[in-house]
């Protein structure tokens, strides 16, 4: 834990975008610039750093952002920071600068760098959970999760329309290759016959067991919620082993669509809340933490804790759509 207040701090936004991201770079810059602190804002990612490619950001710099989806600093995916050159050149960068506490905006990899260049660098690293997964540790939500489930639930409802007037089995791929969060939540909010999602075993005689049951009771539609990392083979293979039992199917595939777009507001809010806090964080001379939202509550957990793996979805919610998807 750093003793001495910073002066300048940078800020990085790393990994896939996520709705919010700007929010919580306009907090950020915002109360640091209240807070009499310099803000050094890194472009790509942990490229920049690495390229020495950044901006000075004032209380103009994050003006009229609040609302937009993506990242005014940009992002990029960084395998130098998998290998000690990179981290040394890194932390070169961020010594020569004067850098004094780094925030990371990001999800499990960008959290994972930022750990690993800790190692190389002993100014302050705090972290900010930007992923639309919500799969980070410490943290009940991520910045960008909310308005990504939005986007899929808009998905599901039009694809309910088309279902029912066609008499037809849809099927839906959201994001989560690792993690079931957008899949489980799209299925419930959507009233999905089923939810397929990465922490529960794929089982494909018990998913046509169960469409020729609805059909026997006189349901014609179903809407399937597929996450990207379900099964081998994602949707398209769900698809095949269902047409495998004489059943017609269509597969819709958002992709990225579900990473774009404006926030909502309690991605705007979150963002702008745990932007705040973090930097007041850094202030207090904390380090190695990711700042998070554990109820109504902001917290500081390590970061080694965030990457544990622990934040699983509510699993009973499988449960209990067995009878409300009957």
């Amino acid at each position: 834990m750093s003793t001495q207040r910073p002066r300048r701090i940078g800020v990085l936004t790393s990994g896939g975008d996520a709705p919010g991201m700007n929010a919580c770079l306009r907090a950020i810059v915002r109360t640091a610039v209240y807070h009499n602190l310099e803000v050094i804002g890194f472009q790509r990612g942990y490229c920049g750093v690495l390229l020495g490619e950044y901006l000075t950001l004032d209380a103009r710099s994050v003006a009229n952002i609040i609302h937009r989806g993506g990242t005014i600093l940009g992002s990029a995916r960084c395998p130098e920071m998998h290998h000690v050159e990179g981290l040394e050149r890194a932390a070169s960068t961020l010594k020569g600068l004067g850098i004094e506490a780094l925030l990371v905006i990001g999800g499990n990899g960008s959290m994972q760098g930022a750990l690993s260049l800790a190692e190389h660098w002993s100014g302050q690293i705090i972290g900010l959970p930007g992923t639309i997964d919500n799969d980070l540790g410490g943290t009940d939500w991520t910045i960008g999760f909310f308005t990504a489930l939005d986007t899929a639930l808009d998905a599901a409802d039009r694809l309910r329309d088309t279902a029912e007037a066609f008499d037809r089995i849809f099927l839906l791929e959201v994001m989560g290759r690792h993690a079931g969060w957008i899949a489980l939540f799209t299925g419930i909010g959507g009233g999905a016959e089923e939810i397929l999602i990465p922490e529960h075993a794929y089982d494909p005689d018990t998913i046509v067991k169960r469409i020729k049951e609805s059909r026997s009771r006189g349901k014609r539609s179903h809407i399937i919620v597929v996450a990207e990392g379900a099964c081998e083979g994602g949707v398209s293979r769900v698809a095949a082993d269902i047409e495998g039992h004489g059943f017609e199917t269509r597969t819709c595939v958002l992709g990225h669509v579900q990473r774009g777009g404006s926030p909502v507001a309690l991605d705007r809010y979150l963002a702008t809340e745990l932007g705040v806090f973090a930097v007041q964080a850094a202030l207090d001379g904390k380090s190695h933490v990711l700042a998070g939202k554990q109820g109504k509550t902001n917290r500081l957990v390590p970061l080694n804790e965030a990457l544990d793996g622990n934040n699983q979805p509510p699993m009973h919610l499988l449960e209990i759509n067995r009878f409300l998807a009957t």
